[in-house]
């Protein structure tokens, strides 16, 4: 047994107190007082009796204010106690033509979010995404269409902004997310899924994920393309894509083909596996729009971890006798008070 009071303790404190006290003392007068007759000291009116209902009254409110609770430890059902996070990778390679045929790779992150978030439904989401730099598209959330909507609808960087890629600018901002979401929620599982090519093509030494490991419960390092390449077209906003020109390639360029051929983006599968390594997840490389439950197979939302962090613990309030006891010696006040003003008008009861 335990007390979850129903009002602040002061609130409680600053009612029940001066009652709990004003009832005692007038119960110790009554009891201290001049014996009345034997008739009026067995009737329940008198005043003995009635300040004794009363401090006993008092004090019965006062425990049911203090809310009388026992706790019941269950299972939260309610929602999914995971926190999946999104790290996706919209560099202009990512539209190359090399997924399941001539698809842009960006097809299959499309397919692979929408499908990775209904595979663990009730969970909170968020995504971060990546190009010349990195932010948070959304924060975390329960609302799993907001992710499907931006997924559906999300763009590849801008080709005249580029600034090549790193597989490291979303470091900071993956960081944030896990250390906030681990001190708001600490008893949740978080899963981060990478979706990139894993192509490195600005200048510098990309950081290491190996420091955010201990924030990621599971997920997987997700990667797009072939090792042979894929073209990709010029991005520009309210151009036709149908019309847009392919990337060309002047270092390809040689004395017997003058013309810059067709720019390709190859996946760099060594860059994907490192990463997964850093992380602690395992590295999947997805060729075409199969089903994702297989990357979520050991997740169990539903079932109670085996450190026990999705056992919560609620408190049940158990009121029900003590309201009970009030009731009864409400009912004894009143009938007092009814035999009282009887008497006063001279009707025998």
């Amino acid at each position: 047994m335990t007390f979850q009071p129903l009002i602040p303790l002061w609130a409680w404190a600053a009612v029940f107190v001066p009652l709990l006290g004003l009832a005692g003392w007038q119960l110790v007068v009554a009891l201290r007082g001049p014996s009345r007759s034997a008739t009026e000291q067995s009737t329940p009116a008198g005043p003995r009796g009635a300040w004794v209902r009363r401090t006993a009254l008092v004090a019965v409110l006062a425990v049911v204010g203090l809310g009388p609770s026992v706790p019941v430890t269950d299972r939260d059902t309610s929602v999914a106690n995971v926190d999946m996070f999104f790290v996706v990778d919209r560099t202009g390679s990512m539209a190359a033509e090399d997924f399941d045929g001539t698809n842009e790779r960006l097809v299959g992150v499309r397919h692979d979010i929408a499908g990775l978030t209904a595979d663990i439904p009730g969970a909170r989401y968020s995504i971060i995404s990546f190009d010349s730099q990195a932010s948070r598209q959304v924060p975390l959330t329960t609302d799993a269409r907001a992710i499907t909507s931006w997924a559906d609808t999300f763009k590849r960087e801008i080709t005249l902004y580029s600034k090549g890629s790193l597989t490291d600018r979303p470091l900071d901002a993956l960081r944030s997310a896990l250390e906030g979401a681990a001190t708001d929620r600490p008893a949740n599982l978080r899963l981060v899924f990478f979706l990139s090519d894993g192509e490195q093509t600005a200048d510098g030494e990309p950081r290491s994920f190996e420091d955010l490991a201990p924030f990621v419960d599971g997920g997987a390092v997700l990667g797009y393309g072939t090792p042979e390449g894929g073209r990709m077209k010029e991005y520009m906003p309210g151009e036709d894509p149908a019309t847009a020109e392919y990337l060309r390639d002047p270092s390809r360029a040689t004395l017997d083909d003058p013309d810059s051929p067709d720019a390709l983006s190859v996946i760099d599968e060594d860059n994907l596996r490192a990463i997964a390594t850093q992380l602690g997840v395992p590295y999947v490389h997805r060729e075409t729009t199969a089903p994702t439950a297989e990357l979520v197979a050991g997740v169990d939302p539903q079932q109670v971890a085996a450190d026990g962090r999705r056992l919560v613990t609620a408190y049940r309030p158990v009121v029900w006798p003590f309201a009970l006891v009030g009731a009864v010696l409400l009912g004894f006040e009143a009938w007092a008070a009814g035999r009282s003003a009887s008497r006063r008008v001279g009707v025998r009861a």
